[in-house]
């Protein structure tokens, strides 16, 4: 019975692919084997309910993600403000230099507003 909590505790590594999911199994990941791609509506309902890719296996191995169309819009949302934040930290670790954010503001409103 521990070792069983204990496995929950921890990160599943299955076929190279690292899935971590909340003790409790309320975020399990869905995965499920190709052969349920012929059911295409469940697989359609699963990703838009849960909000979440589903993972799609081949003869016991990864080989498909499948996620709804907001699921893949919001994760390139993420990535983008992600890759500025870098951007950002990159300018600031090359230049040291940091801006007030009311001057900042301040600057552009007359700029671009007179």
């Amino acid at each position: 019975m521990m070792e069983a909590k204990t496995k929950d505790r921890l990160n599943n590594a299955h076929n190279g692919v690292i899935i971590m999911y909340k003790e409790g199994g309320e975020n399990m990941p869905q995965i499920r084997p190709i052969t349920d791609l012929r059911n295409t509506n469940e697989i359609s309902e699963i990703c838009h309910a849960k909000m979440e890719p589903v993972f799609i296996t081949k003869n016991g191995y990864g080989d498909l993600v499948v996620m709804s169309i907001e699921t893949y819009e919001k994760m390139i949302e993420e990535n983008q403000i992600d890759a500025e934040i870098a951007a950002f930290e990159d300018e600031y670790s090359s230049s040291g230099k940091l801006y007030d954010a009311k001057e900042v503001l301040a600057s552009v409103r007359r700029k671009h507003l007179g």
